[in-house]
Formats: structure tokens, sequence, C-alpha cells
């Protein structure tokens, strides 16, 4: 993957000045203040709602699959009270979730620091959270995308770089993974739309993407939505040198809107479609080419004002 070096520098720059930075609060050394998440042969838990959000269902076996890599040992994922005083982490979107809800009443956790918030999380450690359980770790995010982003704020502190796919950034093993008490969070992002434009990707992008994943389709972007949701961005507008991205793969759009993240267009192909949209439709309908199309309807939506050029004259220069 060495043609995504050269981007991956730009683009990491690009979010910094988007994105506040959270204070660290994952340590491999033990101390007074710490709460164990990974110790010799203890177990963590990652705990969220059966009815949870399928983007952040996505993003929680994610964050299994990162601590796998991390200390060796693939957490369990639970949606019920475990009724044992181990080692959990609770993932849920204020207002959604009922375990982070309940939390909130039991004022364990701040629902004002969430409420009305737009794509924040909370990172914390609670007492109590069930019955059984003496402590443990809560993700809340004040929406979806929040809590994507506080969970993978977790995969980059244990030491999963946003880019360990991309730019093939190796993790380093830890045997030992400890929780800072207190509550962490960056707040709420500056720029509402934070993403990439995926410009002139033939042939070497377009190229790689065929071999690897048989086309630039809905495989291909699942692992450019992750990148941009790891480095808590939230938009793209979707390669399109002869490329149309509801088109080319069915599945491109509603994995999109699972995922989290806003599809836009370029700079010269608005409404959503591409210009091979375009020459698609025009050829499959055996239709005019598509000046003549945008003429006639030009010609029809200015033929209702009297006063137009078409209307008085029935010619559409």
């Amino acid at each position: 993957m060495n043609f995504t070096k050269n981007i991956s520098l730009f683009l990491t720059l690009l979010f910094i000045f988007f994105v506040k930075a959270t204070e660290p609060f994952i340590s491999f050394v033990k101390t007074e203040n710490s709460v164990v998440l990974k110790e010799r042969n203890s177990g963590l838990m990652l705990f969220s709602d059966s009815d949870s959000d399928k983007g952040i269902l996505r993003a929680v076996a994610n964050l299994q699959s990162d601590f796998q890599k991390v200390t060796g040992v693939q957490p369990n994922l639970v949606s019920q009270n475990p009724g044992v005083n181990g080692i959990i982490i609770i993932i849920g979107e204020a207002g959604k979730s009922k375990t982070i809800d309940n939390l909130i009443r039991q004022k364990k956790l701040d629902g004002k620091t969430l409420t009305g918030k737009r794509e924040k999380y909370i990172i914390q450690n609670v007492s109590n959270p069930f019955p059984g359980v003496s402590e443990a770790i809560v993700i809340a995010g004040s929406d979806k995308r929040g809590t994507i982003y506080g969970i993978y704020e977790m995969s980059k502190q244990i030491g999963v770089s946003p880019w360990y796919y991309w730019a093939d950034v190796p993790v380093e093993k830890k045997d030992n993974v400890y929780f800072k008490k207190g509550i962490y969070t960056d707040g709420e992002p500056a720029v509402e739309y934070r993403g990439i434009f995926l410009n002139d990707e033939e042939p070497s992008l377009g190229g790689w993407a065929r071999a690897t994943f048989g086309g630039v389709n809905s495989k291909f972007y699942e692992k450019v939505f992750e990148l941009i949701l790891r480095l808590k961005g939230n938009y793209i507008w979707p390669a399109m040198w002869g490329k149309a991205f509801y088109d080319d793969d069915p599945l491109s759009g509603p994995l999109a809107n699972e995922m989290g993240i806003v599809m836009g267009t370029s700079h010269h192909e608005p409404m959503a479609l591409a210009q091979t949209d375009w020459h698609r439709y025009i050829k499959k309908n055996n239709l005019p080419n598509v000046w003549i199309m945008l003429k006639m309807r030009k010609f029809y939506r200015n033929s209702g004002n009297p006063d137009s050029r078409e209307a008085k004259t029935g010619k559409n220069s």
C-alpha cells in the first residue's frame, strides 16, 4: 500500500486542524488511580445494548479486534448484565441506549454534557454500573457518530493507529493496559463536515482497488469509511473518474448510511449524480444526449414564465 504513504501525512494534518485532542487516559503502567483493562489472565468484556445502532455495533466489533491486536486476547461481547465482578467497558448512545440512560438517571453520568450536543463523546469510569459489578469504563456518545468517535478514541489510545490498514502502521503488543480514572472528551467538532475527496483516483488507487476488492465498491469503501471515522471525520466525495457511487455497487449507499458517513458529490457533479450516472441513464433509456436533455428541461421550466424568451417564441436557445 505504498501509494497511500504520500497522502497519509496530508490527511493526518488535515484532521488535526479539525479535531481537538483528548487527554491521554490509557497507561501501560499501573498506578493507584488506574482501572485494569488487561492484566495477566484477566478477561475484558465490551457491553452494548442488543438494539444498538448497526454502525455503533460495527465499531464495537472493531474495538474488540483492536484489543486483540494489542493484548493478544479477544474481549467478549455482551449485551446483558454479566452478573460477575469483571472488567467491562459499557458503550452506548445517550437517548437511545437504555443502559446509558439508566446511568444518567442514577447520576453516574452527567447527561447535560451530552444532551443536545453534536458528535460528542465522554469516556469515564463509573462505580457499580450493574448489580455485582463494582466498576466499569463507559463510552457514551451524544449521537451515533459521537459514540463511534469515542470507541475509536479508545482504539487509538490503546495503540491502534487510524492508519493501521492504509499505511501498515504496526501495533505494539502490551501485556497490561490500564485506564486513568477521570472524565475525558474532546468536545464538539469545530467544523461540521470533515472529510475527503477521492479525486483523480485512476490509475493507481483504482487499479489497486480492482486487484484487492474487485472494484471501487462497498468492500473498498468500508475501509475508506472506517479510516474517516477513526480520524473523526464524517464526509466524503466519492471517486468519480468513470464511476457512479450508487450505481456501481448498490450496497455502497446503505453502507455509508449504516456507518454514519455523509455522502456528497464533487465540484461538477451536483444532486448526488456523477457524470457517469447521466451517461449510463441516457444509454440505458435510449435518450438524446445529456446536453439536449438539459436544454429540454430548461425549456419546460421557463415555459411557465410568460416573460421568458422560450414562452414567447417556442424556442429554446
